[in-house]
């Protein structure tokens, strides 16, 4: 269980290569055996392969040079799955759908045409649907269980008995069905059980061939304004009197734990009853289902099995640690249509084909990649320089990311190797007096800044010609005791997933009510506090049940909520998929001694 929380640890992974913004002029025209996915920023061959559960070395094949990298804007060719064709099976797992690469001027009606599957199916499929996502490039995915059957298709049933498969048209009701195929409704529901929850256009229901065949009315064709105007249905705000949020946590395991580990998932929960506390002094009502879900997957089985009936009625599940116990709980919510937020791991597969999963931790390939991003935006005027101290904790594939990106934008950059005889002279030599200076060191490590903190302090102060600034990483913040002033005095700017201001008042709020609920402080040695993330996730979800119903993720847009510590900008991760944290943090400490957090979106 350890090795759960070293994923927060600010070390850069080391496998695929963090996907840039060049475009690629590759045709996207789909056959039979591959489909096209446009390459997004952050996304790697391995999130790629997962997200359509296929190999990575069959994209490497399809794909000359990703093996070495790719970029934002590259149309990758991958292969569509053979067991995946349109079958008569019901759908449940990713091998039950084929891909579709949406072309120019493809409509829904089209596509639906294309494979003989109703429009209300293919956007069930994909609940991030919409006339905005619905773009040329952009993949779908299709139903493989869900061929929609002509209204004059007549097929026998296991016992030898004809029955017919029609397609529900618009405005029509089970009078009228009953009337003209002279069934009762009492056999149209024995045939078909789904219709106790209402009849729907585009349903493909079953009826017991009674009237004469040549009695039975033509093939109905959808209209293909109604099917495209599905694109841009508002949905309905659906309120609910009292939330019902399970927290489902490791909070006595004893086993794989260390006691740190252990209380900063007690500190967690703490924050998040803070969070409980400040929205019920507003008005708002919820119910907390708190189980202790150990060390294994096991113990969260024997949970879920045991609890499913209470469980199954909550709105929000927030919880998990280990892969083996995010798995279970998200297919649980899956199964059951409950959101389920994933508070700490920042690498997590389901979250691509799960469309109830909140990831609230970005992911180390996004959060690398949109630093790079904002970084270059933020210092393309600038004389950049990345210094090699020669130290531990070098962020070398982060660094070469940062220098392609400055490649393709045509922005020049130097490169220095520290050496302790001759680094003022050195340094200088490389700045400029026409253009602010930016310097980036390659290691992330304490001893890399203190190094050069005082060689580039003294030349700022001393030479006001050069005006020089630091940028940095996220691990920087526990640097602060020690390098605070020079922060400032370098005019520094670091990227983070999370950055809280002590000197702002709902901070100082936060620590005072922690200790007079609590009787102890929050764990200051940890970066993020642990307290603060429970306080900050419980205050944006739970306000969102409060104003905008369990189905609140179709208005995000609308949450404004100001956090603490953790921001929060969800996107998902493609059509189908679920949701995640997007949101990094650019600071700036100030040569005035302020210091500002600016959300990078």
């Amino acid at each position: 269980m350890i090795a759960a929380f070293t994923l927060w640890t600010l070390c850069l992974i080391t496998t695929n290569i963090l996907a840039q913004n060049t475009p690629s002029t590759m045709s996207n025209v789909q056959v039979d055996d591959i489909f096209y996915h446009t390459v997004e920023r952050g996304q790697t061959v391995y999130s790629i392969a997962k997200m359509y559960e296929v190999k990575v070395e069959d994209i490497y094949r399809l794909n000359i040079g990703s093996d070495e990298s790719i970029r934002a804007g590259d149309k990758l060719k991958i292969p569509q799955k053979k067991a995946a064709k349109i079958s008569t099976i019901e759908p449940e797992r990713a091998s039950d759908y084929i891909y579709h690469t949406i072309q120019a001027r493809e409509t829904l009606y089209g596509v639906s045409k294309k494979y003989g599957v109703s429009g209300e199916n293919i956007v069930e499929a994909n609940p991030g649907l919409s006339h905005a996502s619905f773009s040329i490039g952009k993949t779908i995915r299709i139903p493989a269980g869900k061929k929609q059957k002509p209204v004059t298709e007549i097929v026998e049933n296991e016992k030898g008995a004809k029955e017919i498969y029609y397609t529900v048209p618009a405005r029509e009701t089970m009078f009228n069905i009953c009337k003209t195929f002279k069934v009762s409704e009492k056999e149209l529901l024995k045939l078909n059980p789904e219709l106790a929850g209402g009849l729907r256009r585009g349903m493909t229901i079953r009826i017991p061939l009674i009237i004469n065949e040549k009695e039975i009315p033509k093939g109905i064709e959808p209209d293909a304004g109604e099917v495209n105007a599905m694109l841009h249905t508002k949905r309905e705000i659906k309120r609910i009197n009292a939330a019902k949020v399970a927290l489902l946590l490791p909070y006595n395991a004893e086993s794989q734990h260390t006691n740190t580990a252990r209380d900063l998932i007690t500190e967690y929960y703490e924050g998040l009853l803070l969070a409980v506390d400040s929205l019920r002094n507003q008005g708002y009502t919820m119910e907390l289902f708190v189980r202790d879900i150990g060390d294994n997957a096991s113990d969260l089985r024997k949970i879920l099995n045991d609890e499913e009936q209470i469980l199954k009625d909550v709105n929000l599940i927030i919880g998990g640690v280990s892969n083996e116990q995010i798995k279970l709980i998200a297919d649980f919510a899956q199964k059951n249509k409950i959101k389920y937020v994933i508070p700490f791991a920042p690498r997590n597969d389901d979250v691509l084909s799960n469309a109830y999963i909140f990831q609230i931790n970005t992911p180390p390939n996004l959060l690398y990649a949109n630093a790079i991003y904002a970084g270059a935006n933020l210092f393309a005027k600038y004389n950049i320089i990345f210094l090699d101290t020669k130290d531990k904790d070098d962020q070398t594939e982060f660094i070469n990311e940062f220098k392609r990106d400055l490649k393709e934008r045509n922005i020049s950059c130097k490169d220095v190797v520290y050496e302790a005889s001759d680094f003022p002279a050195s340094i200088e030599a490389c700045l400029s007096t026409d253009k602010p200076n930016v310097i980036i060191p390659i290691s992330s490590s304490l001893d890399a800044l203190i190094k050069i903190k005082t060689v580039l302090r003294t030349i700022a102060e001393t030479k006001p010609e050069y005006k020089i600034n630091l940028f940095g990483y996220p691990v920087w913040q526990k640097y602060a005791k020690d390098c605070l002033d020079d922060f400032h005095a370098l005019d520094t700017y670091i990227y983070s997933r999370f950055y809280a201001d002590n000197m702002n008042q709902n901070v100082k709020t936060f620590y005072e009510n922690y200790k007079n609920w609590y009787s102890k402080s929050p764990i200051m040695s940890t970066f993020p506090k642990y307290g603060m993330l429970g306080f900050d996730t419980g205050m944006f979800f739970f306000g969102a049940l409060h104003n905008y119903g369990a189905d609140f993720e179709n208005n995000l847009s609308e949450i404004k909520y100001k956090s603490l510590q953790t921001g929060f900008n969800f996107e998902r991760a493609n059509n189908w998929g679920g949701y995640i944290n997007t949101n990094v943090y650019i600071i700036h400490y100030n040569k005035d001694y302020t210091i500002t957090r600016s959300d990078f979106k």
